[in-house]
């Protein structure tokens, strides 16, 4: 299994847990999707950014 380090949207702290053990919030995955140029949803996702 690969762990990723994940970042608490509350207070900003990073760590590997599901919940901020500071604050107790959820935490996110903070890393961007890859890229790809062959990518079939390159279309949809770039009109949703420039939204």
């Amino acid at each position: 299994m690969k762990m990723q380090i994940k970042k608490c949207k509350k207070c900003g702290r990073y760590t590997l847990k599901e919940n901020c053990p500071l604050c107790g919030e959820k935490t996110f995955n903070p890393h961007p999707p890859k890229f790809s140029l062959d990518d079939k949803y390159l279309e949809l996702r770039l009109k949703a950014e420039k939204k």
